[in-house]
């Protein structure tokens, strides 16, 4: 299984319209041969001095493949890279981590 971690920051004011983009995504991406998991994730409030919020402007996205191979795959479908395209101006940064269990 690969483990994926995304982290987004988005131009101010645009994680609303970016998260109505990629909850539009989500049947695609879900659909696709060895998805498990697929979801954007934002800050929980009140959780104190443990918790470092990502804030206002960012949003992280939580992902569960079945193999390399799939995430490879999912990364060159039609459907994310014209998701790319139509997004990229909304977005000023993007850290993404592929992890593996341990």
């Amino acid at each position: 299984m690969i483990h994926v971690l995304a982290f987004i920051v988005t131009r101010p004011g645009q994680r609303a319209a970016l998260l109505e983009q990629f909850h539009a995504l989500m049947p695609k991406v879900h659909a696709e041969e060895g998805c498990i998991e697929y979801a954007p994730a934002t800050d929980v409030d009140g959780f104190g001095g443990f918790q470092k919020p990502l804030g206002p402007d960012s949003f992280a996205v939580v992902e569960k493949w079945a193999s390399a191979e799939a995430l490879r795959a999912h990364v060159a479908t039609p459907h994310m890279v014209e998701y790319g395209a139509r997004t990229k101006e909304m977005i000023t940064s993007r850290i993404i981590h592929v992890l593996r269990p341990a």
